[in-house]
């Protein structure tokens, strides 16, 4: 039996990753700062430690004979827009420990293949209509915030990692990720989630308030597609960074109407200030189609499986 360590295990992908590794029949170990609010009991063993800290990244990777066959390492300290822009030092210097810590010791201890998230924010702004753009175009760099500069900072720990210890790295920059089991409420829930809340909560012919102008364009990821190219991309024989990502992109106003229609309400959107991020990003998924991936779950058949879930927290929360 394989034996998988998934750091960030706590987190909304970190435990689908724990389900989707135990479906394929390996034994989890899962680690995180906190508990799984949802499925607690998901992974065989499930420790509680701060990866900022080294020695308890040596705890995480030490198994009492041999050595873990795959490490995933999720963990990081991230939210939605607002937590991104609002939390700037914290994203840095927490994650950054994270990574630092958890891929030199994963190195050393002969960890034979290494997963680590990264994210489509790694990419600077774009225009709507640019080509897509490919992986490699990531550098000259030009992130629009500080989590992407921390990403591609710790892309690059990994890769050296690998050329000087021959660890099987693999990295996968993600898009906007969604589903159940995620945080929906709080200032780090992710737009999809967030929309479903605020439709949830109010009535029929009620007001959403959505920041800027509604126009920015996004691709959303429902959560078993990612997690499905997860474990594709880290067996596979792809070195540098993959985009997950599913090809349909929507403005924000056009993901509250998917939300509302799904939700059978009528709604009016209120736009107000707040922090938006980029104006558009446009991601060439060849890489990952090379392998046999493609997203399975459009946007409104994503919606439908998410919005009553986080209905049912609407209601539970009152």
């Amino acid at each position: 039996m394989k034996k998988a360590l998934v750091c960030g295990a706590g987190g909304f992908i970190g435990g689908h990753l724990v389900k989707k590794l135990k479906k394929e029949g390996y034994w989890v170990r899962g680690i995180d700062i906190k508990n799984h609010e949802w499925s607690p009991d998901a992974a065989d063993e499930f420790l509680l430690l701060d990866l900022r800290i080294e020695e308890n990244c040596r705890k995480a990777l030490t198994l009492g004979s041999g050595t873990f066959d795959e490490v995933y390492q999720l963990a990081a300290d991230m939210g939605g827009m607002g937590f991104i822009h609002s939390a700037e030092t914290e994203i840095m210097h927490n994650s950054a420990l994270i990574n630092i810590y958890m891929t030199d010791l994963a190195a050393q201890m002969g960890v034979p293949r290494y997963f680590f998230s990264s994210s489509v924010c790694v990419y600077r702004d774009m225009k709507p209509g640019e080509p897509e753009m490919e992986e490699k175009e990531a550098i000259p760099a030009h992130p629009d915030n500080e989590y992407g500069w921390e990403k591609l900072y710790s892309e690059r720990i990994a890769q050296a990692y690998e050329r000087r210890y021959g660890i099987q790295v693999r990295i996968a920059r993600f898009q906007n990720c969604y589903g159940p089991e995620g945080t929906w409420m709080g200032g780090r829930e992710k737009a999809p989630a967030a929309m479903c809340r605020k439709v949830a909560e109010v009535q029929d012919g009620g007001i959403v308030e959505v920041w800027g102008d509604g126009s920015a364009i996004r691709s959303y990821t429902y959560v078993s597609d990612m997690v499905d190219g997860i474990f594709l991309i880290m067996h596979s024989d792809l070195h540098g960074a993959v985009n997950i990502g599913c090809p349909q992109y929507v403005t924000v106003d056009e993901l509250v109407d998917t939300v509302a229609k799904v939700a059978g309400k009528k709604i009016k959107i209120k736009h107000v200030q707040g922090p938006v991020g980029v104006q558009s990003r446009n991601f060439s998924n060849e890489r990952i189609y090379s392998i046999g991936w493609k997203a399975k779950i459009n946007l409104e058949e994503g919606i439908k499986l998410t919005y009553p879930w986080v209905e049912k927290q609407v209601k539970n929360h009152r």
